[in-house]
């Protein structure tokens, strides 16, 4: 089974008033932190670059993750997995995450392609405080519903539908979105 993952990081950071993805974390910048976490963990890892795409295309260490450029980032998050899924359609599974959440480690995502391998024909997802999220993985099944995808909720409607289709994996702390100064003050905080 080929499961790719695809790192969103095109949107524009504007609750952080700076290019978030380029926050210094651990030695390097925020996104090259996810982008090597994943590394560890499959050998094929994609980033979506739209905003400040060339500033952060400059900075990213690791030449061998592949880059898509979402032309249409503007339209949301929903864009991005747009573009990625049409871009990884060979591929068995996608695992989506984001690029601002750094504290994602790699056992995690072992963890949920351990319960993807056990459930292959569904979606497994990340709970936290009652709802679904991302990290999550999706089969080539559901490419068609998340190409349906419109806005800037990205698959939040899909991960929390009544339907039976989903596991999930409680992710505690380590869902913990950068999108403000004070969520990057928390991380580095603690």
């Amino acid at each position: 089974m080929k499961i790719a993952i695809l790192i969103l990081a095109a949107g524009t950071a504007s609750r952080m008033g700076e290019i978030k993805q380029l926050l210094p974390y651990k030695e390097t910048f925020m996104v090259n932190h996810v982008i090597k976490n994943a590394q560890e963990v499959v050998e094929d890892v994609y980033v979506v670059l739209g905003a400040n795409a060339e500033i952060i295309e400059q900075k990213l260490q690791n030449n061998s993750v592949k880059k898509i450029t979402n032309q249409h980032y503007k339209k949301g998050l929903s864009s991005s997995i747009i573009c990625g899924v049409k871009t990884l359609l060979h591929y068995d599974a996608i695992l989506i995450c984001l690029a601002d959440q750094p504290k994602i480690d790699v056992t995690y995502y072992k963890e949920l392609i351990a319960v993807f391998k056990e459930n292959s024909d569904a979606i497994v997802a990340s709970r936290y405080e009652g709802f679904n999220g991302v990290p999550a993985i999706f089969p080539k099944s559901y490419y068609s519903k998340l190409l349906e995808l419109n806005g800037d909720k990205g698959a939040k409607h899909l991960l929390n539908s009544k339907l039976n289709f989903i596991k999930t994996i409680a992710s505690s702390e380590k869902l913990l979105d950068i999108d403000t100064p004070e969520d990057y003050k928390k991380l580095t905080n603690l």
